[in-house]
């Protein structure tokens, strides 16, 4: 299956981040070589039947190679692209953000979560397991890794749509 990782806080080439090379390296570890990295962001492409623990293997093995630990989310390739199908002609694509999480998933109309995500200067646009897309007030403003990790207690990262419609178009079915 082909996959898309996001790793949490992630600038490669930056000083106090995993390089390119250990992100490589450290899903190559894992039994996944031949990934392509994405952007300088921490976005990686891979193909894994077994994509929980590649990932969670890659996790260990980045922070052992770098010495920079450092969360790594996951999203099947298809069900990003079906989310790009359903919501990338937004008018306002710089407001909207792809958030990936592990908790459950985030009722859009619950009562707490229009409250929360509203504190933040922001609305649950759609959610399903394991992701959820927010819109911001604000185009180029970035509050949903925040919101997210507050209603699920859990880590979170975040992606702009614009970024994962590029990388929809490039690598998708």
């Amino acid at each position: 299956m082909r996959c898309v990782a996001f790793m949490r806080n992630v600038n490669q080439g930056q000083r106090g981040h995993p390089s390119t090379g250990d992100i490589v390296a450290g899903f190559a570890d894992a039994g996944c070589p031949g990934i392509q990295t994405f952007q300088s962001n921490g976005t990686i492409l891979f193909d894994s039947d077994q994509p929980a623990s590649v990932v969670e293997q890659a996790a260990d093995a980045v922070a052992a190679r770098s010495g920079h630990e450092r969360d790594i989310l996951w999203i099947p390739l298809s069900e990003l692209a079906a989310i790009v199908d359903e919501h990338g002609a937004t008018p306002e694509p710089r407001r909207f953000e792809l958030t990936l999480h592990s908790g459950a998933i985030i009722d859009p109309n619950d009562a707490g979560v229009i409250s929360r995500a509203t504190e933040h200067r922001c609305s649950v646009a759609d959610a399903g397991e394991g992701w959820a897309l927010i819109g911001n007030q604000v185009e180029g403003e970035g509050h949903a890794t925040p919101v997210i990790e507050s209603l699920t207690g859990r880590r979170a990262t975040s992606r702009g749509l614009p970024t994962v419609i590029r990388l929809v178009s490039r690598f998708g079915q």
